[in-house]
């Protein structure tokens, strides 16, 4: 296929999300089912161009004084993927799967030398309306570049695993996949995103990936994982493991010495984890259940209780563009709640001198600060480690940057780091 029918089947994806309300990833995988010619280059490129149009929708939607599936793709097509309106149109001409020509109207809202000219706050950074204030005031005055940084491609990062390797050697048996040469992270591999119709690797047909050599982790996962402080020896509880990104992480950084219990309260995203132990060597891992009792003799017993806590997903937005869009403040009200009950549920596992670790992938002042401020004042006896001391104490030596925050939390972000947006904070007993 060509642009013009990648740009055609972009719209119908688009069309068919909007009207049937799934997921990104069920639309692209049913319109190839029903367009078996399309190749995988064909695949990756209309991924491509439904992904931005997702992420940027509000601003290109602005810019075309128009939200359709078609106006919008078009706009990507010219202003992110550096098309002429002369070009389309001419191409559009000779290729029987092309959409309708661009129209005069269409052709001067595509060349408008300023096309979000009085734009309000919220449309010229993506965001969902509601959600402004709470950004200005996570960010203050970079609220924009931070917000506009979540509307970017992603990267795709792995994690060495070194139970099983060393970056080294997995850098060599990905080497013919070109990996980014910058040592960001001391355990993290990064391919940077490309532009217009590039296609990421498939790592996960790698046979470094396949005998338990690396993950797919973000950056910003990692760097929590690493602050979360889980060391060798230590009696973990990993209150919210999911499918076990971090766990495996903390497993490697305490060389399987100790022991980690990895619980969820939901078995579906708990279930992926056993193969994953498996493939990554990962022996001090101990499964716990969802049912009635499963952590009953871990009271009072624990060094450390990480909660890798369910909320927005707002640092992950530019992986999941949609739940951008579909997220309500009643469904902020209710992450809020679920994270304070595990803050306190997990004091009761805590050993005398224990810590608490509360992670989000969220940039939410609620979420995040707001919810530790909100412990600490309710629990006195409870104090948080100083986000630089905390900091320093793992990445002095690298270029990394974050963002400290007065209660003590740590927050990682696409605009300040490099990384999806995460934030972590590490609670203890005072004395």
């Amino acid at each position: 296929m060509r642009l013009p029918g990648r740009i055609a089947a972009a719209i119908a994806v688009l069309e068919d999300i909007e009207a049937h309300r799934r997921p990104v990833s069920e639309a692209l995988k049913a319109w190839g089912l029903a367009n078996r010619f399309a190749g995988a280059g064909d695949r990756a490129a209309i991924g491509n161009l439904v992904y931005d149009a997702l992420r940027k929708k509000l601003s290109h939607a602005y810019a075309m004084q128009s939200d359709t599936a078609r106006a919008i793709v078009l706009s990507v097509a010219v202003r992110e993927w550096g098309e002429t309106v002369e070009a389309l149109n001419e191409s559009f001409g000779t290729d029987r799967f092309a959409p309708a020509p661009i129209t005069e109207d269409e052709a001067a809202r595509l060349t408008a030398p300023d096309p979000l000219l009085g734009a309000p706050e919220h449309v010229a950074a993506d965001i969902p309306e509601w959600t402004l204030p709470h950004l200005k005031q996570s960010f203050g005055d970079t609220w924009l570049a931070e917000a506009q940084a979540l509307s970017a491609r992603p990267p795709l990062d792995l994690r060495v695993n070194t139970l099983k390797s060393s970056r080294d050697k997995v850098l060599r048996s990905i080497d013919h996949l070109s990996p980014d040469s910058e040592d960001r992270l001391p355990l993290g591999i990064r391919f940077a995103p490309g532009g217009r119709d590039s296609r990421t690797p498939n790592v996960q047909i790698e046979e470094a990936y396949l005998t338990g050599g690396f993950e797919i982790q973000d950056f910003g996962s990692q760097i929590v994982a690493t602050l979360a402080g889980a060391k060798p020896n230590e009696q973990v509880l990993d209150l919210c493991a999911g499918a076990g990104g971090k766990t495996l992480a903390m497993a490697a950084a305490m060389s399987n010495k100790g022991q980690i219990f990895a619980y969820d309260s939901d078995r579906s995203r708990l279930a992926p984890i056993y193969d994953r132990l498996t493939r990554a060597g990962a022996r001090n891992v101990q499964v716990r259940p969802p049912k009635s009792g499963s952590l009953d003799d871990l009271q009072g017993k624990l060094d450390r209780v990480v909660i890798d806590a369910p909320c927005t997903g707002t640092g992950t937005w530019r992986r999941q563009p949609t739940a951008k869009w579909k997220l309500t403040p009643a469904q902020l009200a209710t992450r809020v709640a679920e994270q304070y009950a595990l803050l306190e549920r997990a004091m009761s596992f805590l050993k005398p001198g224990g810590t608490i670790a509360y992670i989000t992938c969220s940039v939410l002042p609620e979420e995040n600060g707001g919810q530790v401020a909100g412990f600490l004042a309710a629990h006195p006896e409870f104090e948080a480690v100083p986000a630089n001391t905390l900091w320093m104490a793992h990445f002095s030596g690298t270029k990394l940057r974050a963002r400290f925050s007065p209660e003590g939390g740590v927050s990682v972000t696409p605009a300040t780091t490099g990384t999806d947006g995460f934030y972590i904070a590490q609670l203890r007993p005072k004395g």
